[in-house]
């Protein structure tokens, strides 16, 4: 219901009680999340526009919006349905203007020759004339006054907007509450600390987006609230890691030649220097009682699940446990499969817990974490469940940490404040967190900005790299033809689908377009590779089953893996030494990068063939990527620069801050900036409870207190 015109205005009025909204307008910007004054003023334009004044026909620029009037001397409607176009001549003294309206055939009883219309719209060169395609436009009276001289050029915010609502219409909206609205507006940023980074004023720099006088407005509003949202994530990246650092207690795992010699026992090839290199950063970081928060990343094939039993081997020999976390069933069973290989013979008691266990191993497995006769746990999420209670948890590794968040980390974290163990009472355990996703600098900074990260920067001896080709779908006879001269040499093949079945599918093509699962392992069967050994693999199959057929596959008794990305990860068969892609374009050039790992794990360079059509320019260039290098940090540079953070990290991926101005990667300069002022913040202030701290404190808690885990920062 709308209010009077003396409602007073503040950041909390709904957009209904503005004097002058129509209730349709206030519903639909309230499905957009701006209920609110307050909200609309955060409902920033995505772009702005330059709206030239009024000018003569001849006088309009191609590829400039701007505005004439004239009289309409001609029309006509061609097409019909989706495919309607309404037509329309505009005269003025100076020249002729063509105005293309389409899929609005009721402009037909709206528009008449002999009317003077007033349009607004970007002018586009077609043949020898103008064009505008598509413009808005006023009816005017037959003897409206022509525009006066004194009209200037505007520049005018263009506002994301749903069906209901128009840009000029939310930028009407806006207009009503502006003045009032900032005035309402505090600043968090201290002003030595703004004047010093040349930012404008909070309230200012609001003004400058809904309404710029310049250009140079809307740079300097731009940079000033990109700032505050790499500032705020930021500071709480500071202030937890200030938290763990200096009130949390972590159990300390100090290097005795005893427990060196059994881990050297455990693994008994010799490590790459880089491994060493990181197994050191991560023993120094184990000694203290200072909890550890580390990132390790490597590429594929580079070792780090080595280096994660290292740690992990280091907390079971001073009497705690460990465990690790996986991102998928198949992942967390390869993880425990081949840890229990190398433990076979040792003391060290380790466990599988998932999901999908049954009632009563899952109840068998939950009392000996409970008790502490199980010393390592490998498991998916199931292990942040609240049922799961260890006596003495001192080590825990996040396996793939881009799939999960900071959210899922805490939570594992407050697992570890249970025990003593005989070796003191402490309040978390350390983390270690590893991916196979390389990270570039900014957004490791950005992401992971409270974690220290160590880099595993080379492969072990022997591995070559993996040959990488790509093939059109026509060609695919010539792909299986050659596969199978490779698999009746003795060796194996995996083939990845996007989908178990056409239906699953949530990408673009057409159902009929699509080979999947079923698909693929039928048509194997019956033709290009009839007579050999094919299984298939997919996360619908019971764990058993999908134990039995990776085993098999292990062991040489299946020549050939139809598979989803359920291998993506994890997966070690060192025979395997070819794969086939269907449908590489469907997928991201990170993830094209982990299944290509798969092969040329053993002595045996590997192979790898793309099919694709790619249908988008991002797909061509993936494909063209993948075939030019196999460095993985290479291609995560690339990748990100292709996707963007959002798509390869997952929009709703859980720690992933939610910016809307900011931009790691084109703004990398202003996040190291917010960066140094964060921890210098903090540095001053560790929990933000200092004089002045408690609106940027508030702030820091609404927008980022959920994603970092901020709620236990007293």
């Amino acid at each position: 219901m709308n209010a009077g015109p003396d409602t007073p205005i503040s950041l909390t009025t709904p957009i209904g009680a503005i004097p002058g909204v129509k209730k349709d307008h206030a519903e639909k910007l309230a499905r957009l999340g701006v209920p609110n004054v307050g909200h609309l003023l955060a409902h920033l334009p995505h772009r702005h526009e330059w709206v030239r004044a009024e000018a003569g026909i001849a006088d309009l620029a191609a590829d400039s919006i701007a505005s004439v009037r004239g009289e309409v001397t001609a029309t006509r409607m061609t097409g019909y349905g989706r495919k309607a176009r309404f037509q329309a001549v505009l005269m003025d003294d100076t020249g002729r203007l063509d105005l293309v309206f389409f899929n609005q055939p009721y402009l037909r009883d709206k528009i008449k020759p002999g009317m003077r219309l007033r349009v607004q719209g970007k002018a586009a060169r077609y043949g020898p004339g103008l064009q505008m395609t598509n413009p808005k436009f006023e009816t005017l009276e037959i003897d409206a006054p022509e525009p006066g001289a004194t009209e200037d050029d505007q520049l005018r915010p263009v506002y994301p907007v749903t069906e209901g609502i128009t840009s000029d219409q939310a930028e009407a909206i806006v207009a009503k509450v502006l003045g009032t609205a900032l005035g309402h507006i505090e600043d968090h940023l201290p002003e030595e600390l703004r004047k010093n980074r040349t930012m404008p004023a909070l309230r200012d720099a609001y003004r400058m987006m809904h309404a710029p006088d310049s250009e140079d407005e809307v740079d300097a509003a731009r940079r000033r609230l990109a700032y505050d949202e790499l500032l705020l994530f930021q500071l709480g990246v500071h202030m937890k890691r200030a938290h763990l650092r200096q009130t949390m207690k972590a159990p300390p795992l100090e290097r005795t030649d005893a427990v060196e010699k059994s881990i050297r026992e455990r693994i008994p090839f010799e490590l790459t220097d880089a491994q060493r290199r990181v197994v050191r950063e991560i023993a120094a970081d184990l000694a203290l009682d200072v909890p550890m928060n580390r990132l390790v990343q490597g590429d594929v094939g580079s070792g780090k699940t080595v280096v994660a039993l290292d740690a992990m081997l280091r907390a079971i020999g001073h009497g705690h446990q460990a465990s690790l976390m996986a991102p998928t069933e198949i992942l967390a069973e390869q993880h425990y499969l081949s840890m229990s290989d190398m433990l076979a013979g040792s003391n060290v008691r380790i466990a599988l817990l998932t999901g999908a266990m049954p009632a009563g191993e899952k109840a068998s497995t939950l009392a000996g974490i409970a008790d502490g006769t199980i010393d390592l746990v490998v498991g998916t999420h199931a292990l942040i469940s609240d049922r799961v209670a260890f006596r003495s948890l001192a080590v825990v590794v996040i396996d793939e940490q881009h799939r999960f968040g900071v959210e899922q980390r805490a939570k594992l974290r407050v697992k570890g404040s249970v025990g003593d163990a005989g070796a003191g009472e402490f309040d978390t355990p350390h983390v270690l967190v590893m991916t196979a996703t390389p990270i570039p600098r900014t957004i490791g900074l950005t992401l992971f900005g409270d974690l220290d990260i160590s880099t595993i920067d080379a492969l072990p001896p022997g591995r070559l790299p993996v040959k990488t080709r790509t093939v059109t779908s026509d060609r695919r006879d010539e792909v299986y033809a050659w596969v199978r001269s490779k698999l009746e040499k003795g060796e194996q093949a995996y083939i990845v689908v996007p989908a178990i079945d056409s239906g699953a599918s949530s990408g673009a093509a057409q159902p009929d377009t699509l080979r999947d699962l079923r698909t693929v392992h039928k048509e194997l069967e019956d033709a290009e590779l009839g007579g050999l050994r094919i299984a298939a693999l997919h996360g619908r199959l019971k764990r058993d089953t999908r134990e039995h057929v990776m085993a098999r596959f292990r062991a040489g008794k299946i020549d050939a893996l139809v598979a989803t990305t359920v291998i993506e990860v994890g997966v070690d068969v060192p025979n395997a030494t070819v794969i086939v892609i269907e449908h590489a374009d469907r997928f991201g050039l990170a993830q094209l990068h982990q299944l290509r790992g798969r092969v040329g794990r053993g002595g045996k360079p590997g192979a790898c063939v793309l099919i694709a059509d790619p249908k988008t320019p991002d797909g061509s260039e993936r494909i063209k990527v993948m075939c030019e290098t196999t460095d993985g940090f290479s291609l995560a540079e690339r990748d990100f620069e292709i996707r963007g953070p959002g798509d390869v990290f997952g929009t709703r991926q859980s720690g992933v801050p939610p910016f809307k101005v900011a931009d790691p990667i084109r703004d990398s300069k202003l996040l190291e900036l917010a960066r140094r002022d964060a921890a210098a913040w903090i540095g001053l202030s560790p929990n933000l409870a200092g004089p002045g701290d408690a609106l940027a404190r508030r702030r820091l808690l609404r927008l980022h207190g959920p994603w970092l885990g901020l709620g236990d920062v007293g």
